[in-house]
């Protein structure tokens, strides 16, 4: 296995997370969300193990629009996956697949210290 980030290239906590990992001499390949998408299977896979809540980023401009427009609240697992698949800029980033098997979200240096500076020889 191997390490694959998941995001958007133009994202500030995107950018910290590919010098995070370069920083530290790991490698990763990295799946951009606009330009590959998503799909339904990988969402529900997350969706099991972290809850589908965990995958929407509530706090962008692509939400508030969405809200805006008049987009209801999501209620369950299959509404959450339909609305992340047309809206990948609504998938919380960076979403972490390690090669130890581990599913990281979010950027915070301290874990993925624990989670990666330890599978990596480093």
């Amino acid at each position: 296995m191997e390490n694959i980030i998941y995001g958007i290239k133009n994202c500030s906590t995107m950018k910290k997370t590919f010098d995070w990992f370069d920083e530290h001499g790991i490698a990763y390949r990295f799946h951009d969300y606009k330009k590959e998408g998503m799909d339904d299977e990988r969402l529900r896979a997350w969706s099991a193990r972290l809850g589908w809540e965990k995958l929407v980023n509530t706090k962008g401009p692509t939400w508030r629009k969405l809200i805006a427009a008049g987009q209801p609240p999501l209620n369950d697992i299959d509404e959450a996956i339909t609305l992340l698949i047309a809206n990948t800029s609504l998938i919380k980033r960076p979403m972490i697949e390690t090669a130890a098997g581990e599913l990281i979200v979010g950027f915070d240096p301290g874990t993925l210290e624990d989670k990666l500076g330890k599978h990596q020889g480093n």
